[in-house]
């Protein structure tokens, strides 16, 4: 029995995994890079499973920087320059292999494997990168923090007046939040004698984790609702 050309077999539709863009979506982003500074699926988006997965990756990537610079010695700038190569290469592979980066087509296996490597990435060249532009102007935490939110205020103000370049505005403003989030976690947990405002590492994590949280329940209350009114 013969089979259909690969080409002209229908293809299995999935729901998209990534949640869209919105104002809840960066502040829990910006919350989730504090936690992991400080402390997938394959159905349709699930707030809970991606917030979580987000935070974990989070903790990883730094992790993955901080061990290469504390640990082995090497220097920001290259890590710098080697994560961002290899986010580079995972967007030119993503692209030339799916046709298309963008957040909202994010539907078969392969696509959310992209997803979640560029994610991950993401966090490991926000970590160096912020790192080493804090090493280099010997900036305090809150004057980082001012500057990461000032670099993303001009990446959203550029998307908003040409409305172009939308997949490229979201990948970095995402890159950005790592260091905004960081400069975050560290203003609020470093000792009053460092800058900081001395809540401390676990009081940190704790209240982010928890405003994170209530931000989730909402989301999937409203999933569920916005479900339950369109069935």
């Amino acid at each position: 029995m013969s089979h259909p050309p690969v080409a002209l077999r229908p293809r299995r539709v999935r729901s998209n995994k990534v949640p869209d863009p919105t104002a809840s979506f960066w502040i829990i982003k910006v919350l989730a890079t504090t936690v992991g500074e400080t402390a997938a699926d394959l159905h349709s988006y699930r707030p809970t499973r991606y917030w979580i997965t987000v935070v974990l990756i989070s903790i990883v990537g730094t992790c993955i920087t901080d061990d290469l610079t504390d640990g082995l010695g090497v220097p920001l700038i290259l890590s710098t320059t080697v994560f961002a190569a290899a986010l580079a290469a995972v967007f030119v592979i993503w692209f030339r292999t799916e046709g298309t980066l963008s957040i909202h087509s994010i539907d078969t296996v392969r696509r959310e494997a992209f997803y979640w490597l560029a994610i991950l990435f993401t966090f490991a060249l926000g970590t160096a990168a912020g790192d080493l532009i804090a090493e280099q102007t010997g900036l305090g935490s809150f004057p980082s923090l001012l500057l990461f939110a000032g670099a993303i205020a001009v990446t959203a103000a550029v998307w908003s007046i040409g409305r172009r370049g939308a997949v490229l505005c979201f990948w970095i403003a995402y890159v950005l939040t790592r260091p905004l989030g960081a400069s975050t976690g560290d203003l609020l947990s470093s000792p009053v004698q460092d800058g900081g405002l001395g809540i401390g590492t676990i009081a940190t994590s704790i209240v982010f984790l928890v405003v994170i949280t209530a931000i989730i329940s909402w989301l999937s209350v409203r999933l569920r609702r916005d479900g339950s009114a369109a069935a």
